[in-house]
């Protein structure tokens, strides 16, 4: 009797130490982008086991996959779901488009799984489509008139992510500007988002500026790594790393169109394990400096220069490699993860990803887990 109750004790203090572990993690701001672009995966609930595993609570999807956010019923992980570029045209000019997908996709989950925000479109002004550009707004609108109606625009944001490429100027930091041809829209944009108090997401990649000039940016500054840096000269704030810079370079540009009032945040940055030949810096060992020093930097609350009191909030792309995405190698080699469960490279969490799972509605049984331990300990990044 005294050593089941000694068992039990021991269990409960370890589930208290995991949840802590969890929810310290989650208030770090950082979360992963789980890509499906792939046919080698495994299924959504074997997923769920290995991100429980390793403390990760927040997600971001490119779609409202039934699967995924049914497999991650009554976790605690918050989710970000998407909604592609081809619906906009049609919820542009219709709401109604918006208030059926909302409830096809939305509703069936929202009462167990934890929805916090619907991405509308992916790095639109990127397409150069000024059509569907001019969507997006409209688009956004109608998503949240349908939030309204069914009561959930409090408990789910709107936004959309951006790519880089609407930056005219990111150097300094201070200077930044927005390219002219996309003013028009992001004006209106942005005020849409200062109204509803919603997020403006970038996707970042100091890799891809040190693969098109690794003569001219040290590795060093994109890595995170020790570095002089550099200093803004209208501001005299030091930049130790790129990603800042970007990050701040943005909001000086979201302040020339009148807003102080909208967080940007990181929705994607990674660092591939491998690439092309011309593709300079891709490999594991950069791969893992990266994204463990971005961990690093998350744990401790960094935020940037221009935003000190702000913590950086940070989705890493990706969880996986995904063998079907088009482009050169380095798309294929984002991934924390290979899709058996192995890690890529060593950044510092443990995790396991079961290789069978039986669901009923009953139980859920796990068989045959596949374990694995980062070389590097977990408790250096707490």
């Amino acid at each position: 009797m005294a050593s089941h109750s000694l068992s039990f004790f021991f269990r409960v203090l370890l589930l208290l130490f995991l949840t802590t572990l969890s929810e310290r993690i989650k208030g770090q701001g950082v979360g992963i982008n789980y890509g499906q672009i792939a046919n080698n995966l495994p299924s959504p609930a074997r997923v769920a086991v290995l991100l429980r595993s390793l403390n990760i609570t927040r997600v971001k999807l490119y779609d409202a996959d039934p699967n995924v956010l049914f497999s991650f019923s009554n976790s605690q992980v918050d989710f970000m779901i998407g909604l592609g570029n081809e619906y906009l045209q049609n919820m542009s000019t219709d709401p109604t488009k918006a208030q059926a997908w909302l409830q096809q996709r939305l509703e069936p989950h929202i009462s167990k799984t934890r929805i916090t925000s619907i991405v509308v479109g992916n790095e639109i002004f990127k397409t150069n489509d000024h059509v569907l550009i001019g969507n997006l707004l409209p688009a956004m609108k109608s998503v949240y008139t349908a939030l309204t109606n069914l009561g959930l625009e409090k408990q789910v944001a709107v936004t959309s992510a951006h790519s880089l490429d609407i930056l005219q100027t990111s150097y300094p930091p201070s200077s930044g500007s927005f390219k002219e041809e996309f003013i028009q829209y992001l004006e209106p944009l942005l005020d849409f988002h200062s109204q509803i108090k919603s997020p403006f997401l970038i996707n970042a990649y100091p890799f891809f500026a040190y693969k098109d000039s690794p003569k001219e940016v040290p590795l060093e500054y994109v890595l995170f790594e020790p570095n002089p840096g550099m200093v803004d000269p209208n501001t005299n704030l030091h930049y130790d790393n790129m990603l800042f810079a970007q990050v701040d370079a943005l909001y000086s540009a979201i302040k020339t169109l009148g807003h102080t009032d909208v967080e940007v945040r990181i929705s994607e940055t990674g660092w591939p394990s491998k690439g092309d030949e011309n593709e300079i810096g891709a490999s594991p060992e950069n791969a893992a400096l990266y994204n463990g020093n971005l961990l690093k930097l998350i744990q401790q609350r960094k935020g940037t220069p221009a935003k000190q009191s702000v913590p950086i909030d940070v989705y890493v792309f990706a969880l996986f490699n995904e063998n079907l995405k088009p482009g050169p190698v380095s798309e294929r080699n984002y991934g924390l993860f290979y899709p058996d469960g192995k890690p890529v490279y060593n950044v510092g969490m443990q995790g396991y990803l079961p290789d069978i799972i039986y669901t009923s509605k009953a139980t859920t049984t796990k068989v045959n887990s596949c374990f694995f331990l980062f070389n590097i300990s977990i408790s250096s990044y707490f």
